[in-house]
């Protein structure tokens, strides 16, 4: 299973970005050979309109079949759910601490964009 991650940065040490769309990283962790891959989000950090979007858009072209970050706007929320990627909320942890809160349970899977849109 592939599990992408809103990151601050590339490093499994670096934290869970709370924006989703404006992340600067996704980090995709697969739980079948404990490995992670950096993906840079830059485009979509500065982009004026649209970057939820544009963001699920590349977490699906990754594989991913969940996602974990701080928070997910309405448009973002919309496409990851008609693909079918549930989104698990984690405060700003570790990439590891996240990986490991996720396999024990102990994220909270939400059913509804939990911000508006574009915030800071």
């Amino acid at each position: 299973m592939k599990i992408a991650i809103s990151a601050t940065g590339k490093n499994k040490t670096d934290t869970v970005d709370q924006r989703f769309g404006r992340t600067s990283y996704f980090v995709v962790y697969d739980t079948e050979d404990d490995s992670y891959t950096a993906f840079n989000n830059e485009q979509n950090l500065h982009a004026a309109q649209g970057a939820g979007i544009q963001s699920a858009q590349n977490v699906i072209q990754t594989g991913a079949s969940a996602v974990i970050t701080g928070h997910t706007g309405p448009k973002a929320f919309r496409v990851l759910q008609a693909a079918n990627i549930p989104i698990y909320l984690c405060p700003q942890l570790s990439l590891t601490e996240a990986i490991e809160k996720f396999k024990k349970g102990e994220l909270v899977k939400i059913n509804a964009p939990d911000v508006e849109g574009h915030w800071a």
